[in-house]
C-alpha cells in the first residue's frame, strides 16, 4: 500500500460520526448516522441542563458515558478509514488498473480500456482522470451522447475543479465530433436520394423486357390454334345399314 500524506485539517471531519464520508465521498448513507448522533447529543443536553426533571441524574450520566464511548469508537474508525476516503486507489490493497487502461487507450484497444476503467471506478467512482478517459473512449467508439452525458455529470463534482482545462479540451473535441456527424448525415441522405432514382430506372429497365414478352406469350396459343397443320380433321358421318 502506498504511503499517503494527510493534512491535520482532514482529521477534523472525523470528529463527527458520518461527517467524513459525507464530506469527502458524498455518501448519503452516512447522513442517518450524523443526524442520529446529533439528535442524541441534543436530547442529552436538554435532559441535563433544561429539563432535568425528565430523567434522574444517574441515568443521564450513564447515557452520557455511552454516547462518549460510541463517539470514541466512531471517531477512531473514521480516522482509520480516512485514507480510503481521500485516495481510494492509492490506499487500496488491490492493484491499480488505471495505468493499464491508459496503455490500452493509447493502443486504440478501447474495449479493454473501458473494462479496466470500470474496474478503476469500482474502487474510486469519483476519480476525475478515470471518468475523463472513459468519456474519451465513448467519443472514439461513436457513443457521442453517452460521452456528453458523462462529461456533464463529472464536471459537477467538486473534485473535478483542478481538471477544468482537461475537461474543456475534451468538451471541444466532443463538440467537433458532434458537428462532424451532423454534417455527414445530410450528405448520406443526399447520396441515398441520388441512388434511389438510379435504382428505380434499373428496376424499370429490367421489367420492360418482361412486359414485352408477356403479350407474345399470350398470342402464341392463338397462333398455334390457327395453324393449318394442326387443325383437327372432322370425322366422316357414319353410314346407315341397309334395311
Amino acid at each position: 500500500m502506498e504511503e499517503i500524506s494527510i493534512q491535520p485539517k482532514h482529521y477534523l471531519t472525523c470528529l463527527w460520526p458520518g461527517m467524513a464520508e459525507l464530506w469527502w465521498r458524498g455518501r448519503v448513507s452516512a447522513l442517518p448516522t450524523a443526524v442520529a448522533f446529533a439528535a442524541v447529543v441534543n436530547a442529552l443536553l436538554v435532559a441535563k441542563f433544561i429539563y432535568s426533571d425528565w430523567l434522574s441524574g444517574g441515568l443521564v450520566m450513564l447515557a452520557c458515558w455511552v454516547v462518549a464511548a460510541a463517539w470514541v469508537v466512531l471517531t477512531v474508525r473514521s480516522i482509520r478509514e480516512l485514507p480510503l476516503l481521500l485516495t481510494p486507489r492509492r490506499a487500496s490493497a488491490e492493484p491499480d488498473p488505471f495505468p493499464q487502461a491508459q496503455l490500452a487507450y493509447l493502443q486504440a484497444d478501447y474495449a479493454e480500456a473501458e473494462k479496466l476503467l470500470n474496474e478503476t471506478l469500482a474502487i474510486e467512482p469519483r476519480d476525475p482522470p478515470a471518468l475523463l478517459l472513459l468519456s474519451s473512449i465513448y467519443r472514439h467508439s461513436g457513443r457521442l451522447h453517452a460521452s456528453q452525458l458523462l462529461l456533464a455529470e463529472v464536471r459537477k463534482l467538486e473534485v473535478a475543479e483542478q481538471w477544468e482545462l482537461e475537461f474543456a479540451a475534451e468538451q471541444a473535441r466532443l463538440q467537433r465530433d458532434i458537428e462532424s456527424r451532423a454534417e455527414a448525415d445530410p450528405e448520406e441522405e443526399a447520396q441515398t436520394a441520388e441512388e434511389a432514382p438510379a435504382a428505380e430506372e434499373t428496376s424499370a429497365a429490367e421489367e420492360a423486357p418482361a412486359a414485352e414478352d408477356a403479350p407474345a406469350a399470350e398470342e402464341k396459343p392463338d397462333a398455334v390454334k390457327d395453324s393449318p397443320g394442326e387443325q383437327s380433321i372432322p370425322e366422316p358421318p357414319a353410314t346407315q345399314s341397309a334395311a
